[in-house]
């Protein structure tokens, strides 16, 4: 397969089990994706850095580097936002929190069926070759540059995760309208949608970066609706004087 295009995806594999190695990467080669293999978290986060994947599928408990460290260097010091599958057999609310605070998309529960793994792939890949339009978004003080992914509020730049970013431009392009639940889980992940906890997750931790050191709230939950973008202070202000 001479193109990108031409194969179902690259995926980069970091699994210490061999057992699993060899299930999941003889699954995915016989659907036409081509895999590349790492055992432990040093290897792995050298051929994340090194080279361009559509995703990494990454095991949370790795020798010599767990899989939340990789995560981390791979976001912070890579500058990498390749769409990481996160691999863990911790399945509270905590430790999904945590893995995605990292910077991981999703994260599926050992153990696991492979046939689910591939349509998580599939959903990732998806949302990430879908074509971005370059446009500035602006809610009160906060913009979003989704051409280069520049984020600032206050002139204060942030970092989010790539999925916290998709989150953002859906909520700005239809601030201040309400968006609801499905309709962003379908927007970010296509029909192959995450259990209940994962949306709640990802707002929880964009939540702490885009609120929580400011002096008013941007997002807002509508009970029984869904979620909205919006500076209410200048709504306020704004039907004042009207």
């Amino acid at each position: 397969m001479s193109t990108r295009d031409e194969q179902a995806g690259l995926i980069l594999l970091v699994e210490d089990n061999r057992q699993i190695a060899e299930m999941v990467g003889e699954f995915l080669e016989r659907r036409g994706y081509s895999v590349d293999y790492a055992a432990d978290g040093v290897s792995g986060l050298h051929l994340a850095v090194s080279n361009s994947y559509d995703v990494i599928v990454l095991d949370l408990m790795l020798p010599g580097m767990d899989g939340l460290d990789v995560c981390r260097k791979l976001r912070k010091d890579g500058k990498k936002s390749t769409p990481v599958l996160m691999l863990t057999a911790r399945d509270t609310l905590e430790d999904k929190l945590v893995g995605l605070e990292a910077g991981a998309d999703d994260y599926l529960v050992k153990p696991f069926e492979v046939r689910e793994l591939e349509a998580r792939l599939r959903a990732l890949i998806r949302r990430d070759r879908r074509q971005v339009s370059s446009e500035v978004l602006n809610v009160g003080d906060m913009t979003l540059d989704t051409a280069t992914l520049r984020l600032t509020r206050g002139g204060q730049e942030l970092t989010v995760s790539p999925i916290g970013l998709k989150l953002l431009a859906i909520l700005m392009r239809e601030s201040p309208r309400v968006v609801s639940r499905r309709d962003i889980e379908r927007e970010i992940w296509g029909d192959t949608l995450p259990d209940s906890d994962t949306l709640r997750s990802h707002l929880y931790n964009l939540r702490r970066v885009i609120d929580k050191p400011f002096d008013r709230p941007l997002l807002h939950t509508i009970h029984s609706a869904g979620y909205r973008l919006a500076d209410l202070d200048s709504e306020v202000a704004a039907s004042q004087t009207a």
